[in-house]
């Protein structure tokens, strides 16, 4: 990540350079409108990293659909793909980083996957009071 940029700035130069670097289409639903913690970021920005290359890969998808949000009650990160999913006990060392970045900022992780239809994974970081 380059110094200054915001959350929303660092995903929209990852997901351009991967998308343009391997050829899958990127779709951004949402990204965060208000900064965040450089730490939140810095956690965000590698499970994001993490997810696409475990859709570059592994999954053989068309399209990925990413959506960030931050707000009130806390900070989400939706990562969904098209691709060929996997039977979850498959699940390797990149979920098991995911799952860690996340608990690490005090959040969950969890990721859906259907074979033959695709997987999902879904962070939720609560917000500090």
């Amino acid at each position: 990540m380059r110094g200054g940029q915001s959350l929303a700035q660092a995903l929209e130069s990852c997901l351009a350079e991967w998308s343009e670097r391997t050829g899958i289409t990127v779709e951004t639903w949402a990204l965060p409108a208000t900064d965040v913690p450089a730490r939140v970021t810095e956690g965000v920005m590698a499970t994001m990293r993490e997810a696409l290359s475990n859709v570059e890969l592994h999954s053989r998808a068309r399209t990925v659909s990413i959506a960030v949000t931050a707000g009130e009650s806390g900070l989400r990160l939706t990562v969904s793909d098209d691709g060929q999913g996997f039977p979850p006990a498959r699940a390797g060392r990149g979920i098991a980083r995911m799952r860690a970045a996340f608990a690490e900022l005090g959040g969950d992780l969890s990721v859906n996957s259907v074979p033959g239809e695709g997987t999902t994974v879904t962070g939720v970081l609560p917000r500090r009071r």
